[in-house]
């Protein structure tokens, strides 16, 4: 037997197999800094003696317990917490007993008593059976003090009814929870929202009646009493206290679990202070989706987000994306005039990557304009299904016509927006780096604030990013309709070498300041133009760096050794023959279309590629401008932290990044959490972070509407002779043979030599150095619209992108052909012969 009593510490070292759910989230809370009661468990294993008489060690050692904490005349709570009990799948709510007001060791024996004795109701012996647990049902005990309750009420971290995760909810009343939690009361409902600052605010009171409350008994046990009328009047909590409780509430959630942080919790004021008494997973939450939707299995995929956040997120990354990708991707339907569904998500965390719903994009695009499902997954990249559509009505062909209509009539003052939003978060980073930090914790937080709003409030900016494809898609689309099968890599031959976009005018500086540092030679930072050259360099592209989009990484301002030593390659690079290159391709397509569409249609394809260009020119622009952003939020951070560590909340600055935002300003810019679950914390995230590392993470995932999973991982698509040729989507142009170099990192790029066919996982803005030394592109994400797809049009780059697995089929050394003209990547050998298909990798 073990021991008899235990406390919380040891109650979460047992884990909730031996002190049941409720016990172990309580202790879990108390780890991490919350607001819990002390308290003590029965672990489960003595509820096996309870058809007979009260074991008396225990009993000896809840006497000697109650002596030691001072607890043999105090009021006290006894709580179930059976195994299965608040669990993910299975709540066991109102299905087991608790007893308050519990008074002397005697009554506190009979209650325990009582408690196990719910475990062999017929209620609980059906619910079990209904939820299919067979093994032998046991049952721990939570032994508390009594809370002096003002008033108490549940909170529901999410929407329990229409499944909205962005809704927190809270119910109270007067007195004691079990009048509510039992339905005698109506209580007050409060519900609340995020703003731009992610701070939780009050959207909506209801005033409940609250005329009866629960309040201890003089004898012990609680009664029922009415509650005057001016007090049932009143409403339990001002918009202040209220939103004080959210943010508590919320950060119980997020302690817990900072990726699916839905819970339904319980909590008490004493008139002072607001203290958790339960957490519990909310479970069978609903699937917020379209109707249309309904019955089909939600699409995860990273076919899209893995080019730019291939790796796991901490949970500042996830902070940001949780709410933003929502934000960068309603934009343009919004000025479509389209009836978004409010509340769906269309961000997800797996295996600690990030997802994208697609099953709920394909709807949105298809719905608003009739982009089929098949020509949106093109375009955003990934090799997920697709979702099952009905063919149009008439009415419907109506409203999509509206859609298009009001976009396309609102998009040019839109983008004359957006590019004045994009000076002004430029602006804004740039003064935000040069400022002098804050010296407190008042100046750190409004210095954060006002840093993070542009990425939540600057719609027009969000709309560039978010609304890129139109002209390019149609472009393609009215090229595949004269020239079928070949309308992509048309598409990107008339935009190779046209305005270049903020990522290649990146490139084109980084190749002028090689070409400068070639002619200074050696001590370039003690040569007086260089040095000159390389801090403009700086100040308008240090904000970019490997990865960027995570706020963790360093940008190319912080270590410009990483542009340094790329500088000798790239000195080699001939920018004349990228030109005739691009003016070849672009050349070659415009005189196929002189030839074989009609002038009318010639006409109209000329301004699809100057839209076109425009657009993909303003969402590089865009990205630009926010990753601008990131990098001064970054930077404050990383004062924010120093100056955290300073007072001893942190033992590395770089450590903040494990914490949401609101996790550290509560804790050391208001004292409200200690240094000590703050610590636990980040130690229990960086440890899920390694588990997260050893995973692989799927292309998608199919989440059926009951919450099973179906994990998938798409394989190189083959067509042609065997397994020696793959098919993905066309996004450079030309075609070109070579030898393979695969690249993991862009870190690794002082491995590429020029010409070679670079083969990438995936690849974002910090690659771009390397386009412009490779012969050709290959990546195993992305789609049309990603950065890969963008800049190799650019720069008339061979390219084919969306091939999973090509880096397992190809090595280092290996000859291939990249055809951008038909998307095909064709094995061809050492020698340049083709291997048969038993040759292959």
């Amino acid at each position: 037997m073990t021991a008899a009593i235990i406390n919380e510490a040891e109650s979460l070292a047992l884990g909730a197999t031996a002190v049941g759910g409720k016990a172990w989230q309580l202790a879990q809370l108390r780890h991490f800094g919350l607001p819990v009661p002390d308290f003590v468990a029965i672990p489960a294993c003595w509820s096996e003696a309870r058809h007979g008489a009260f074991p008396e060690e225990l009993a000896s050692q809840l006497a000697s317990t109650l002596a030691e904490r001072g607890w043999l005349d105090r009021p006290l709570a006894v709580r179930s917490s059976a195994v299965g009990e608040d669990s993910a799948l299975a709540s066991f709510a109102g299905i087991y007993r608790s007893c308050l007001n519990v008074r002397g060791l005697p009554a506190l024996l009979a209650a325990i008593a009582e408690v196990w004795s719910s475990l062999d109701s017929e209620t609980a012996s059906a619910y079990r059976q209904g939820i299919g647990q067979r093994q032998p049902a046991t049952m721990a005990v939570i032994v508390m003090p009594l809370l002096a309750a003002e008033a108490s009420g549940i909170a529901f971290t999410c929407d329990p009814v229409s499944g909205r995760e962005d809704r927190l909810i809270v119910h109270a009343n007067w007195g004691l929870g079990e009048s509510l939690v039992g339905g005698e009361a109506a209580g007050d409902e409060y519900v609340f929202a995020e703003d731009t600052s992610d701070i939780w605010r009050l959207i909506e009171r209801r005033q409940g009646s609250k005329a009866t409350m629960s309040v201890s008994a003089a004898g012990g046990g609680t009664v029922r009493v009415a509650v005057p009328a001016g007090k049932a009047m009143a409403s339990v909590f001002d918009t202040a206290q209220a939103e004080a409780l959210a943010a508590l509430l919320w950060d119980a959630a997020v302690a817990l679990d900072f990726v699916a942080p839905f819970y339904d919790l319980e909590w008490v004021w004493d008139g002072t202070r607001c203290w958790l008494t339960q957490a519990r997973p909310v479970t069978r939450r609903p699937r917020r989706t379209y109707a249309a939707l309904q019955g089909q299995p939600s699409i995860w995929t990273r076919g899209n987000t893995r080019e730019i956040m291939p790796e796991p997120l901490q949970p500042m990354d996830w902070n940001f994306s949780r709410r933003g990708v929502n934000h960068l991707l309603e934009q343009g339907w919004k000025l479509a005039g389209y009836p978004l569904l409010s509340g769906v998500q269309r961000a997800g965390l797996f295996h600690g990557r990030l997802y994208l719903e697609a099953a709920i994009m394909q709807w949105e695009a298809w719905d608003a304009i009739g982009l089929t499902p098949e020509h949106f997954n093109t375009l955003l990249g990934g090799h997920q299904p697709t979702i099952s559509v009905n063919p149009p009505a008439f009415g419907t062909r109506l409203r999509r016509l509206g859609c298009i209509l009001r976009y396309a009539l609102g998009a040019p003052a839109k983008r004359r927006s957006g590019d004045a939003a994009i000076a002004r978060v430029r602006a804004s980073a740039r003064q935000a780096l040069g400022q002098t930090p804050p010296c407190d914790a008042a100046g750190w937080r409004e210095r954060l604030y006002q840093l993070c709003r542009p990425a939540r409030e600057e719609v027009d900016l969000l709309f560039l990013q978010g609304s890129g494809g139109g002209s390019l898609s149609l472009l393609v689309e009215t090229l595949e309709k004269t020239f079928p099968g070949e309308g992509a890599a048309l598409g990107a031959a008339l935009l190779a070498g046209g305005d270049a976009s903020a990522t290649a005018q990146q490139g084109y500086a980084l190749l002028a300041l090689a070409r400068l540092a070639a002619r200074c030679g050696h001590s370039l930072q003690d040569h007086p133009e260089f040095a000159r050259a390389f801090a403009a360099f700086l100040d308008e592209y240090g904000h970019r760096g490997h990865y960027e989009t995570y706020i963790g990484s360093p940008r190319w301002r912080e270590q410009p050794e990483t542009i340094l030593e790329q500088l000798p390659a790239l000195a080699q690079v001939d920018e004349k023959a990228i030109a005739a290159r691009q003016q070849a391709a672009a050349d070659a397509a415009w005189q196929r279309l002189r030839q074989h569409a009609p002038l009318w249609k010639t006409l109209f394809i000329k301004g699809l590629v100057k839209a076109a260009n425009r657009e993909s020119n303003q969402r590089e622009a865009a990205r630009s401008a926010l990753i601008a952003n990131l990098d001064a939020v970054r930077h404050a951070w990383l004062g924010a932290a120093a100056w955290m560590q300073s007072q001893g909340w942190l033992r590395a600055a770089e450590d903040v990044f494990w914490l949401l935002p609101s996790e550290a300003e509560r804790a050391a810019m208001s004292g409200q959490t200690p240094v000590a679950g703050l610590q636990a914390r980040i130690a229990a995230r960086q440890a899920l972070f390694r588990q997260w590392q050893a995973e692989e993470a799927p292309e998608f995932l199919l989440v059926e509407a009951a919450g099973t999973t179906r994990p998938a991982k798409a394989s190189p698509s083959g067509a042609g002779n065997g397994r020696h040729r793959w098919r993905g989507v066309a996004t450079g142009t030309g075609r070109v043979q070579g030898r393979v170099r695969i690249l993991r990192h862009p870190s690794d790029g002082g491995r590429l030599q020029a010409g070679e066919i670079l083969v990438a996982p995936s690849t974002d803005p910090g690659w771009t150095p390397l386009f412009l030394r490779a012969g050709g592109l290959v990546v195993e994400t992305g789609g049309y619209l990603s950065h890969g797809a963008i800049v190799a049009r650019e720069f008339a780059l061979p390219a084919v992108v969306n091939l999973p697995g090509i880096l397992e089929a190809l090595q280092d050394g290996d000859e291939i052909e990249v055809d951008g003209l038909s998307g095909e990547v064709r094995h061809l050998g050492r020698n340049g012969t083709e291997r048969s298909a038993g040759q292959a990798t």
